[in-house]
């Protein structure tokens, strides 16, 4: 029984300050900001609004940019890969999705300097010795070209 009424009394008050709450937020002397206009563009990096220092933005991004490499939308990739690194300087991780989708475009230049980025930032990577096998493999095949 002592239960039953204390859950009452909980929920009786939650109920109450809930009800209250949007009338005191509303009484401020504070002028009431305009809400942001939402329209259809939604790219991060023309949004003036935006912080420029944002870690959760920049795993959006490459999870988003992950998903379009797998559908096929290279170019869409790429631009969420560069918002990542927007968002998060210093991160190497959209360095090197940034290197692949660079590379399936054909872009073999712009790939090395992703990859070598990738591995200035992150020195001790796991696949260090795959990326530097990669990159020697463009460099040749971007001589080859000039010949």
């Amino acid at each position: 029984m002592r239960i039953e009424t204390t859950l009452r009394i909980w929920l009786a008050s939650a109920l109450f300050c809930g009800a209250a709450w949007p009338v005191w937020a509303q009484s401020s002397d504070e002028p009431a900001k305009p809400k942001a206009n939402k329209q259809t563009d939604t790219a991060t990096k023309n949004a003036e609004d935006q912080p420029k220092w944002d870690p959760l933005r920049a795993e959006k991004d490459l999870e988003v940019g992950q998903y379009y490499m797998r559908i096929g939308k290279i170019d869409a990739a790429m631009d969420r890969f560069q918002d990542a690194i927007d968002a998060k300087p210093g991160y190497a991780v959209p360095f090197l999705y940034l290197g692949e989708a660079q590379e399936k475009k054909g872009m073999k230049r712009d790939a090395v300097k992703s990859y070598k980025r990738y591995l200035e930032l992150y020195p001790h990577a796991e696949d260090k010795e795959k990326i530097q096998k990669k990159i020697e493999k463009l460099q040749t095949e971007v001589g080859k070209k000039k010949s």
